[in-house]
């Protein structure tokens, strides 16, 4: 079995080496500035320092739909179109529910952390403060180290730092800006910083992100042994991204004029040359290497990868083991969950056909026979009954399964049902994106190694169309979105499907409709949501863009039902018939397949509601309710009462219950 020690090591594992050094490690650690002289000048105490922190940053990140760095939590995913369901519980206070109304301070989110203190803790500002840290102090006593190992060392603190600042900055806004090391007291002027302006922590980002890509070799300068650490093109990428969103109208009220957008565009177009020059582009030429991207380089290049999470297949605590596979496997091939990832209507009926063109009856899209001339993605992202996707099974006792089927039938008593394989799916579609064949299931897919692509180069290409579409390039967004669908095998006629863009608006809308199908399930969503303001139309954007608000719509599911009469819960009416029935997307004959897939569905199939809605509130069902002050969050009670010179986001109310002030528009 393949167990992968890589930089992303157990903080356990970092202790006990650190230990063999320094008895006094963890004490050192907690006293931030005070390591002694002897710490910096050794390579290996500096580089268990960095791979600490790549730890702190990223060991929570095991599954692709998970944000914000430190917590990577998939709770924002759940406000999207991509998954379904409604938290009614108060804890979780659930930000589309709308029986619950979030505005108080201590409603506020508690990413921001806890005061600073001398104990360790895995909170942002301690990140920062560990980043701030070894900036201090690696040139000056690590002086005798080489140049180049600290050039590397300071460019990785800088890089973390950014993205630290970043996600502050998408779920706060405006924070305050804190790049050195100052003991934390909340009685001291001099430490009581402000919340900065939104501009001011962008020109922060940015100025670190500058100095990261200055510093930075490239992914083959690393070398194949230090395979996912951060490179001058990720670096150039990560501004890009930042950029796109100070562009967007969360942040900028005058987003129909151009100047931001001519920031990101440049950034984007920079960090493009750069990754090129590097070797780095799309992987693949296929919808099948399209699909393979995600797996088939397990922890070595991949050419699409610019950030990349290493995890590891081991099985003991030393290793951190991919969370995704297990949560979207199906309970006939060993899933945890049992049910996968339940697909909502609406994204069902999202991807475009083969030729690129929208889901529509004028172009024969027919939603109950949904698997019929899709675009090619469609199939790699999505499974339903009679696909063919494969594993490895590690339990003899068990034969394995690869065709899955997941469908209902009424037993003889009144509301008794049958599962097909005992998968019981409330939805005639489920996601397989970025699930890999070898992965075994013992443990229920628990040991899966396959590493998370954090930042693909597919994204910056759709970051660079983003900002011509916004500058009313729609040739050049076009050819971008172009390059993404050439890649899987739509054809270029009519634009790839695309057709005549007229507008910027119906470019910037294309844009964010690729993303929607290219990224999805990536955690990408969410963000694209928040900076467009696409909940309701109080922005106006809806409009524009000639969206519907998500606002007031629900995420659907349906079972596929058996349709002809009744059978004993245990006698799956189908067994024998279905038997010759596979449809595999890199068969020679999968057209074939999909024809007498269809054949077979329409001749035994319906769809029918479940008893209990996929979005409901204490059964019945509900709508997504989202208010115009969570898009960005206000600081908790916690925070203001240990800093009471911090403003309180407008939408929210402060530690005294006043209404904030603090407007991330500026």
């Amino acid at each position: 079995m393949k167990t992968k020690i890589n930089i992303y090591i157990s903080l356990a594992f970092l202790l006990i080496v650190s230990a063999s050094c320094s008895d006094n490690f963890l004490e050192e650690k907690k006293q931030y500035n005070y390591f002694d002289d002897e710490f910096y000048q050794s390579e290996e105490r500096v580089t268990w320092y960095v791979n600490n922190l790549y730890y702190d940053f990223f060991d929570a990140y095991k599954s692709p739909m998970a944000t914000l760095v430190g917590s990577f939590s998939t709770t924002q995913a759940t406000y999207t179109e991509e998954v379904g369901g409604i938290s009614n519980t108060i804890a979780d206070k659930s930000l589309i529910n709308a029986n619950y109304t979030w505005e108080n301070a201590a409603d506020a989110s508690p990413y921001y952390g806890t005061p600073l203190g001398d104990a360790i803790k895995n909170e942002p500002y301690n990140r920062i403060r560990d980043c701030n840290s070894m900036l201090e102090n690696i040139d000056t006593k690590g002086a005798n180290l080489s140049q180049t190992f600290r050039n590397r060392v300071k460019g990785q603190m800088y890089y973390l730092r950014a993205i630290q600042y970043f996600d502050l900055m998408r779920t706060y806004g405006g924070v305050p800006i804190v790049t050195t090391v100052d003991n934390a007291t909340n009685d001291n002027p001099a430490t009581q910083i402000p919340r900065a302006k939104v501009s001011e922590v962008v020109a922060q980002i940015v100025s670190d992100l500058d100095l990261a890509a200055s510093l930075l070799p490239t992914a083959n300068e690393w070398g194949a042994a230090e395979y996912g650490r951060y490179t001058k093109g990720a670096a150039l990428a990560q501004k890009s991204r930042v950029l796109l969103t100070y562009a967007s109208p969360l942040f900028n009220k005058n987003w129909e004029s151009p100047e931001r957008w001519d920031a990101a565009l440049k950034a984007g177009l920079e960090a493009e040359t750069q990754l090129m020059a590097a070797g780095q582009n799309l992987y693949g030429a296929s919808a099948s290497d399209w699909a393979k991207m995600f797996y088939i380089s397990d922890n070595s290049f991949n050419p699409e990868a610019i950030t990349v999470r290493l995890l590891a297949n081991g099985t003991t605590a030393l290793n951190s083991n991919n969370s995704w596979e297990k949560s979207i496997r199906l309970a006939s091939q060993g899933g945890a969950g049992g049910s996968g990832v339940k697909v909502p209507k609406s994204m069902i009926d999202l991807f475009p056909m083969a030729s690129g063109k929208r889901p529509t009856a004028a172009n024969n899209y027919d939603p109950f026979l949904f698997f019929k001339d899709r675009d090619p993605r469609f199939y790699r992202t999505f499974a339903f009954s009679g696909s063919y996707w494969p594993y490895t099974n590690s339990t003899p006792t068990t034969a394995s399964q690869p065709t899955v089927w997941a469908y209902r039938w009424s037993a003889p008593a009144a509301n008794t049902y049958g599962f097909s394989m005992g998968n019981d799916v409330p939805s005639p579609a489920f996601v397989r994106k970025m699930s890999s064949p070898t992965v075994g299931n013992a443990s229920n897919f628990q040991y899966s190694g396959t590493d998370i692509i954090d930042y693909r180069f597919a994204e910056l290409l759709l970051n660079i169309a983003e900002c011509y579409a916004a500058l009313g390039q729609t040739n050049n967004t076009i050819a971008y979105l172009g390059r993404i669908r050439n890649r899987v095998g739509i054809k270029p006629a009519d634009n790839y499907g695309i057709g005549t863009l007229g507008t910027k608006y119906e470019a910037i809308e294309a844009v964010l409709y690729e993303r929607r199908v290219e990224l999805a399930y990536e955690g990408k969503r969410f963000w694209d949501i928040q900076r467009w303001m696409l909940y309701s139309n109080d922005a106006g954007t809806c409009s524009k863009l000639g969206v519907t608000p998500l606002n007031g719509t629900q995420r659907v599911g349906n079972y596929l039902h058996y349709k002809i009469g009744t059978s004993p819960v245990n006698t799956d009416p189908l067994t024998s018939s279905r038997a010759s029935i596979s449809v595999d997307p890199d068969a020679a004959n999968f057209d074939a397949q999909i024809t007498a897939l269809a054949a077979f569905y329409t001749a035994n199939f319906e769809l029918r509601s479940p008893p209990t809605p996929m979005d409901n509130i204490g059964g019945q069902p509900a709508s997504i309710n989202w208010r115009q002050n969570y898009y960005i969050q206000g600081l908790s009670q916690a925070v203001l009462a240990q800093n009471p010179w911090l403003t309180q986001t407008v939408g929210w109310k402060d530690a005294n219950g006043a209404s904030g002030t603090y407007d991330y528009q500026e």
